[in-house]
């Protein structure tokens, strides 16, 4: 069996009041789901591997083959429970600790 490729993106939300994670996660699979349907929202197997409140952070992982429809997704969020939003994606790496230090340069 073939081992699944897998990337992380490093998330920063343009908000003014910050979502909860159920929030922020309804959003975004809300958006990948009205642009590429269910199945293709659920090519993307999305994990929300960390959030943070303060620094509105958030590193998700989400299969390399549907990487451009995830960030195709995280760029036509609008907004969060009624409330204008806007994703950046700010790094995309192999693993976890390149994106760290991606980020910290």
């Amino acid at each position: 069996m073939k081992r699944l490729k897998r990337r992380y993106l490093a998330l920063q939300l343009d908000v003014d009041s910050v979502p909860s994670e159920r929030e922020f996660m309804d959003a975004v699979w809300g958006s990948l789901t009205r642009l590429f349907g269910e199945y293709g929202a659920s090519l993307a197997s999305l994990v929300l591997i960390s959030y943070d409140y303060e620094q509105k952070f958030a590193v998700l992982r989400a299969n390399l083959g549907a990487l451009n429809n995830v960030r195709a997704a995280l760029a036509a969020i609008t907004s969060i429970c009624g409330r204008e939003a806007a994703v950046h994606v700010l790094a995309v790496s192999g693993t976890i600790k390149a994106l760290h230090e991606n980020l910290a340069d």
